[in-house]
């Protein structure tokens, strides 16, 4: 039996050791309980082997039509938590994972400031979990942050502890971005959902902040009966993926997988374009970073590879 010069062997233990260190930290934060596809997008992250998960957090999916409708989805709007409801799926997820270790604080209730403005942070535990886990890294290490829904969770952490700000990158499903005429919309879910901390992460000239418009995510449809059928009941996380469809939208040929896309486009960067445009012109951005030009099939194709891993 052969065995390798003890010199070779320690430097192929020292390069194993430097990517083993270099692995990505990665922090999701999501709206889950609002619609279906954020629970697909979570398993595609939680399934992932590349990166390093430090933890999970649930965001409000907070709008006026609560107000004002008996339902919302499939929910009764009366006494309905937002939070909450994301928050339960989250825990639920991870159950059905056997990953109840990895962090997964509940983040705050509603928007940061007020309906008319204002920049006051929502303090949560998801908020300070972020706080905690920036401070942690190494010299050299950033965390990479992806948001699902309204970005209070992350714009509270970076108002609570400013000095946090050099250590992230955030990516984002939200707005509207027209590649033909090069304009933005804030006039989206999710941005609504928390304009001010939208405004406030766009006027952070220092920010490293890449955006899915989502228009840039219809592609990714996924057909109801093909998705039934590539999914197995008698696997728990699948059950749960089927079991969230015929609950929420039975009624639904197809949907668009919005998150299920941001989070693609983040782990296969080879899945998607990125491109630097201007940064809406009422906002201090100079620039701002978008993804563009998804290859859906490959996206599609690649979430059910890594799910039956």
């Amino acid at each position: 039996m052969s065995t390798l010069p003890f010199k070779t062997f320690f430097l192929l233990l020292l390069f194993s050791s430097s990517v083993v260190a270099q692995t990505q930290k990665v922090w999701l934060d999501a709206d889950t309980g609002n619609e279906m596809d954020d629970l697909y997008a979570i398993a595609r992250v939680l399934k992932d082997e590349t990166i390093d998960l430090r933890g999970l957090s649930s965001a409000h999916f907070n709008n006026p039509d609560l107000l004002v409708f008996e339902k919302w989805n499939a929910y009764d709007t009366e006494g309905l938590v937002t939070i909450e409801d994301s928050q339960r799926l989250n825990e639920e997820m991870l159950e059905i994972m056997g990953m109840t270790d990895l962090p997964h604080p509940i983040g705050a209730d509603r928007q940061i400031g007020r309906a008319w403005g204002g920049r006051e942070p929502r303090d949560s535990p998801a908020a300070q979990a972020i706080i905690q886990e920036v401070n942690e890294l190494g010299n050299d290490e950033k965390l990479d942050i992806l948001t699902l829904g309204a970005l209070t969770n992350v714009a509270s952490a970076i108002l609570l502890e400013p000095s946090i700000l050099p250590k992230i990158r955030v990516y984002s499903l939200g707005a509207r971005y027209f590649l033909d005429r090069k304009a933005w919309s804030k006039n989206e879910f999710n941005i609504r959902n928390d304009l001010n901390a939208f405004d406030y992460l766009m006027d952070l000239e220092e920010l490293d902040f890449t955006v899915l418009p989502v228009e840039e995510a219809l592609p990714l449809k996924f057909d109801r009966d093909e998705t039934y059928a590539n999914l197995d009941d008698d696997q728990p996380l699948e059950k749960m993926l089927a079991d969230r469809w015929r609950e929420q939208n039975p009624q639904d040929k197809t949907r668009v997988m919005w998150d299920l896309a941001l989070v693609q486009a983040y782990l296969r960067p080879d899945l998607a374009e990125v491109l630097t445009v201007n940064a809406p012109p009422e906002n201090k951005k100079f620039s701002v970073k978008i993804y563009a030009r998804i290859n859906a099939p490959e996206m599609e194709k690649e979430f059910y590879e890594v799910l039956r891993k």
